[in-house]
């Protein structure tokens, strides 16, 4: 496959995993089949979701699960990475996933179940510690029931995002405007996850990672004041979560900042990691706070915070306003590389993708493009990074957002919900001929 310079995209080792994301709440639908979650509540409240839209059916992924495989197939990806509804679960709907996995099975896909992917049961509390045994318990009962044919888990997706999204800044569900009264959330997950590694260790399961979104921290300026804040969001958004499950504590000043025997539960949030997930979008630009309240990618971030973030010139953008910078994965994943060294488990990337409307989606391909080529370079750089997966296979639910921006590969048609037609893009044609190359080439 070339790019639009006419060089083919590198070739990748033997071995090397490359898979599409979505998640359960984003695409499945059958919302009256399953417990609540806090999302449901979310977006029943006016004025919290952009279009005023729901999840309620989404992609109707739950009845159309065998044409979304189909597609997963003749796309010839190697493993689908999804996740699994704990709403669902609790009310006893495991036959789903079953179905689910045996239909990856027989299309030759590996199922890559994430078992929290933001929707957390309605009656459940991320500030209580109750949450995180709870949520152990139902680990242990899906990888009863999947295990025999799941190579690999993920326990959490961006804890980071649902604390400070859902938690702290109240633009996500549960839609709380802690601050940093929010920081119990992050610990009762992490948490959550070092239960859920021993649970899964119990029944028998390997390939056990998590995954979290991370990107570099760009200071505004080299002024002092501008260098603390961006450190400062560098440890909250990056080391708050890596840190713990990498080198079993938290940076300096967090520990004492979070609910109960914190050096206790360290210990089980560190358990160790077969492999760790990242999500990479785009860097961010920070600096000293500015003294009003901005908004910022859809965000408003109150004048309080200790930091401000600001825009990244010079860049394209995508339809959701951010920058385009490619080159920014490369220096993520040698930082992390030389800052946790052999405390760092082989890397897979778990989602990377970006939002453009259109079925002629060449700035998506340009994007792709760009990221497979800047992933490359970070194994030249002997970084072990085991795989890649493109978020995301279908135009979904974009929380806060609604339908109104499209990360798919392939194009849903929410206008028409009798039908919700799937039509690949440009884009999944074009990842299509890069597999294929790949292979080809016996990687």
């Amino acid at each position: 496959m070339t790019t639009e310079a006419g060089n083919p995209i590198p070739r990748f080792p033997a071995g090397f995993l490359w898979g599409v994301s979505t998640s359960a709440h984003q695409i499945e639908g059958a919302a009256d089949a399953r417990e609540p979650s806090v999302w449901d509540a979310f977006t029943a409240e006016p004025g919290r979701v952009k279009d005023g839209s729901t999840a309620a059916v989404a992609c109707d992924h739950y009845h159309r699960y065998r044409e979304d495989v189909a597609l997963l197939r003749e796309l010839g990806v190697d493993a689908y990475r999804f996740s699994i509804s704990w709403p669902r679960v609790r009310s006893g709907d495991l036959d789903f996933y079953d179905r689910l996995v045996d239909e990856l099975c027989a299309a030759g896909v590996r199922p890559v179940p994430t078992l929290f992917h933001w929707d957390l049961p309605a009656a459940l509390d991320w500030l209580d510690r109750d949450t995180a045994e709870r949520f152990a318990e139902y680990v242990s009962v899906v990888a009863g029931r999947l295990g025999d044919r799941v190579p690999q888990w993920i326990t959490l997706n961006e804890p980071a995002e649902h604390t400070l999204l859902g938690h702290a800044l109240g633009v996500h569900a549960p839609g709380r405007r802690l601050l940093f009264d929010a920081l119990p959330v992050a610990h009762h997950q992490l948490l959550a996850h070092g239960l859920a590694v021993r649970a899964l260790r119990a029944s028998g399961a390997t390939g056990i990672g998590l995954t979290n979104s991370h990107g570099p921290t760009w200071p505004a300026s080299r002024e002092q004041a501008d260098l603390e804040a961006a450190d400062f969001y560098d440890v909250l958004l990056n080391r708050l979560f890596a840190d713990p499950l990498l080198l079993g504590r938290y940076p300096e000043g967090i520990g004492e900042l979070m609910p109960g025997d914190a050096e206790a539960d360290l210990k089980i949030i560190a358990e160790p990691l077969d492999w760790y997930g990242i999500n990479y979008y785009a860097p961010t630009r920070v600096g000293a706070p500015q003294g009003t309240e901005i908004e910022f990618g859809g965000v408003s971030m109150p004048a309080e915070l200790p930091f401000s973030v600001r825009e990244i010139e010079d860049r394209p953008v995508t339809d959701f306003g951010w920058p385009v910078v490619p080159e920014a994965l490369t220096d993520l994943l040698t930082t992390f590389h030389e800052r946790y060294a052999d405390r760092l488990p082989p890397v897979v990337i778990t989602e990377n993708g970006c939002s453009y409307d259109g079925l002629d989606d060449q700035d998506r391909i340009a994007y792709l493009d760009g990221h497979i080529r800047a992933l490359h370079r970070a194994l030249e750089a002997d970084v072990d990074v085991r795989g890649y997966f493109v978020w995301s296979l279908l135009d979904n639910f974009e929380w806060a957002e609604g339908y109104a921006r499209r990360f798919g590969l392939v194009h849903v048609n929410f206008e028409d919900p009798a039908t919700l037609k799937r039509t690949p893009k440009a884009s999944y044609r074009w990842l299509r001929d890069v597999l294929r190359a790949q292979k080809g080439a016996g990687a």
